[in-house]
């Protein structure tokens, strides 16, 4: 089971939101580049970006940003957030990303999506965002009209790698993962799940591990928990070294 910091682009700054609302957020570093390394130092496998400019805009001002992040980095970076075409994919790639999530595209023209998924195999996963079940687009602020059981297998059928659900409801309030439909859906996907929204705490990270052991649970993204210290990654990370160790 893998964490993956968060680092949330805004303006160029490491920001984190409050339930996904551009007008709610808090700047943690104006260096993203600095926020990232830190989480590498700390024993972190992947680094999640957020394009939070381009979820909400459509169009990104934060490459430059990404750029220096995966030339700084010896991890591989994911990232998502405004990207609705292929050109759009192929600057991320281009930056030094080494997958990319897509939410919006995925959920309102499967075909080019699933177009997308075949230029670049196994480099592409969904951003499932949902409130009580029905998905959102458009940097959350859309409803799709949907819930996350309608879609997931004609996502994986269209060659989504991996998928992220994030819990609308708990993102950045600190309050737990949203652990019942976490184990529903991955047991019940056929693509490997990451867990996002509510990652607060070691308790919440004890609670998830055994969905990576007899589900398709992937890792967790923690975001705020971590920035505030109510979630520590050296002591998460030792955690799940020692249950891998043990076989539990």
């Amino acid at each position: 089971m893998l964490i993956f910091p968060a680092v949330d682009l805004q303006g160029g700054q490491a920001v984190r939101l409050r339930q996904g609302k551009a007008d709610e957020s808090t700047v943690f570093s104006p260096d993203p580049v600095a926020a990232a390394l830190r989480w590498q130092q700390e024993g972190a496998e992947w680094l999640h970006l957020v394009d939070l400019d381009g979820a909400f805009q459509g169009e990104s001002v934060n490459a430059a940003q990404v750029r220096a992040i995966c030339a700084a980095l010896a991890i591989p970076v994911q990232l998502g957030g405004g990207v609705r075409d292929e050109a759009a994919a192929r600057m991320w790639f281009d930056a030094g990303v080494t997958r990319l999530i897509i939410g919006t595209l995925a959920l309102e023209n499967p075909e080019e999506f699933s177009r997308i998924c075949k230029l670049f195999p196994g480099r592409i996963g969904v951003s499932l965002d949902a409130a009580d079940g029905r998905l959102k687009t458009r940097g959350w602020v859309k409803d799709a009209g949907l819930m996350v059981e309608d879609v997931v297998p004609g996502l994986a059928n269209a060659g989504a790698a991996f998928l992220i659900y994030t819990d609308i409801t708990r993102d950045g309030m600190q309050s737990g993962v949203n652990l019942p439909m976490l184990e529903k859906l991955s047991r019940e996907s056929p693509v490997p799940v990451i867990a996002a929204g509510g990652v607060n705490t070691l308790a919440d990270i004890e609670a998830l591990y055994p969905l990576s052991i007899h589900a398709r649970l992937e890792g967790a993204i923690s975001g705020r928990a971590l920035y505030e210290g109510s979630l520590n990654l050296p002591e998460a990370l030792s955690f799940l070294r020692e249950r891998q160790k043990n076989g539990l």
